[in-house]
């Protein structure tokens, strides 16, 4: 059975205090469920300014490349103060220009800071969340792993090789574990947006450029919370729905159809 994250009793949103990140908490915010929703980030006064909208959003400053140890040590703490916690949105991310053309240029360091704050913290995250996400199930409590990937997961940008990298990780992981947890009630519902209005490119200069063909953040926001409330497992918005049909679409079946012959060829090798 299909559940959507209209289920929630509460949410965790990484990356909310601004973007795609902080227009979806305040979306889930107003679900007919009425979660709490936890926003996290690294700017507090942004945590504060949500938290002062609403008794039930909480603010919890987090660095998610911190490294593993003050990740588990964010994780405990939030497990501690919000038990009921069931669902978690990765929407975390910075985007980076290199061009290896001139590779005395590329800046290593920025580059692996990237890919942790892309990819690596969250697959970080979501397997200490996991645990919990486990007892959940063995009470027949549904929970979201909800991954933001980006159309450039799907056909790259070059200009941003590394961004879209992570991304294409991101995407490709959400499709495995949705096929891992296949018999749980752990839900894997990954939001791939297109080009939406955000800070993201503020640091590059090309904002003013960009903002003339972006998706408005509202118009994003309403198409990724119909796709979430409904349970969909990949839910591209604007163009990344077209890139997905052309190269993405059963994608997902064939994954899972091949994690189910390699259990079974395991089975029989015992």
């Amino acid at each position: 059975m299909v559940v959507g994250i209209i289920e929630s009793r509460c949410v965790l949103v990484l990356g909310a205090t601004s973007g795609i990140g902080r227009s979806l908490a305040l979306a889930l915010h107003d679900l007919p469920s009425k979660p709490t929703v936890i926003v996290g980030g690294r700017r507090q006064e942004r945590l504060d300014e949500l938290a002062k909208t609403s008794d039930r959003i909480k603010g919890v400053q987090v660095d998610v490349t911190a490294g593993r140890e003050a990740l588990r040590g964010f994780v405990k703490d939030t497990l501690a103060t919000y038990p009921d916690l069931d669902a978690v949105i990765f929407s975390s991310g910075i985007q980076l220009e290199f061009d290896f053309n001139h590779p005395e240029q590329v800046d290593l360091d920025a580059l692996e800071n990237e890919l942790t704050t892309n990819y690596t913290s969250i697959v970080t995250l979501i397997t200490l969340f996991l645990p919990h996400f486990l007892k959940l199930n063995e009470q027949g409590r549904p929970s979201f792993i909800i991954p933001v990937s980006s159309a450039l997961s799907i056909v790259p940008a070059p200009w941003v090789p590394n961004y879209a990298a992570t991304k294409a990780a991101i995407h490709s992981l959400s499709i495995s574990l949705g096929a891992q947890f296949r018999e749980t009630n752990i839900r894997v519902l990954e939001v791939i947006p297109p080009l939406v209005e955000s800070e993201l490119h503020d640091h590059q200069g090309t904002t003013p450029a960009l903002s003339r063909v972006w998706m408005p953040l509202s118009e994003f926001t309403e198409k990724a919370m119909a796709g979430l409330v409904k349970g969909n497992s990949q839910i591209p918005v604007g163009f990344a729905a077209a890139n997905w049909e052309v190269f993405e679409k059963g994608k997902e079946e064939k994954a899972l159809q091949s994690y189910q012959h390699t259990l079974q060829l395991h089975k029989e090798l015992k």
